[in-house]
C-alpha cells in the first residue's frame, strides 16, 4: 500500500514539475492571459519546495537553490593585448578611502520606465506607468509589506519585496481582467 502511495505522489511530482518548466518556458514566448494558469504555476513553483525530499536518487537538489534569473552577455570591445617588452608602469594603491557604502538615487518612475525599454528593448510607454502606480499603491497599501520594509535593511527587505511583487502583480492582473470582464459584459458600465 505504501508502495503504491509512493509511486503516484512520484507520479504527481513529475506532472507538477513537467508542467512548471513547460508553463515557464512557453510563457517566454506565448503572453498568456489566464490568470488561473499564472496562480497555478507560482503556486506549485513554491509547492515543490516544499514536498518531501525525494528517497531516491542523488541526495542533493540544487533546482530552486541556485537558480540562473538573468544572463546578459555583451560584448565591451575586441583588440589585441600587448604584451611585449619594455617598460612598465608602476602600480600605485588607492589613495583615498570611503565608507563603503553605495547609496543609490531615487529615480522617478518615468525614468525608470524610459531605463528598462534602453536595457531590455521593450517599449512601455506613460500608459504603462498606471499600472506600475497601481503595483506601488498596492504595496504601500499592505501591512505585513510595511511592516517588513520598517523593521529591515533595504538588502534584507528586497528579498521579501522580490516574492510580494510577483503575488501583487498576480493580484493586479486578476483586478484589470475582472474590470475588463465586467466593462465587456455590460454595456451600461
Amino acid at each position: 500500500m505504501q508502495e503504491q502511495e509512493e509511486e503516484e505522489a512520484e507520479l504527481w511530482r513529475g506532472k507538477t514539475q513537467a508542467f512548471r518548466n513547460l508553463y515557464a518556458f512557453l510563457s517566454q514566448v506565448i503572453p498568456y492571459q489566464d490568470s488561473d494558469l499564472e496562480k497555478l504555476y507560482t503556486y506549485l513553483r513554491h509547492l515543490v519546495l516544499k514536498l518531501p525530499k525525494r528517497k531516491s536518487g542523488p541526495g542533493y537538489q540544487f533546482d530552486e537553490e541556485v537558480e540562473l534569473d538573468y544572463y546578459r552577455l555583451q560584448k565591451i570591445s575586441e583588440g589585441s593585448i600587448s604584451l611585449g617588452d619594455g617598460a612598465a608602469k608602476p602600480l600605485d594603491g588607492p589613495r583615498e578611502v570611503g565608507t563603503g557604502m553605495v547609496r543609490d538615487e531615487d529615480v522617478a518612475l518615468s525614468s525608470l520606465i524610459d531605463i528598462i525599454n534602453e536595457r531590455f528593448g521593450s517599449e512601455l510607454t506613460e500608459a504603462d506607468q498606471l499600472f506600475f502606480d497601481q503595483l506601488a499603491e498596492a504595496a504601500v497599501l499592505d501591512d505585513a509589506l510595511r511592516r517588513a520594509a520598517e523593521a529591515n535593511p533595504a538588502d534584507k527587505f528586497q528579498l521579501v519585496f522580490r516574492e510580494a511583487l510577483e503575488s501583487l502583480f498576480i493580484e493586479r492582473m486578476d483586478l484589470n481582467e475582472e474590470l475588463f470582464t465586467n466593462y465587456m459584459s455590460n454595456p451600461e458600465l
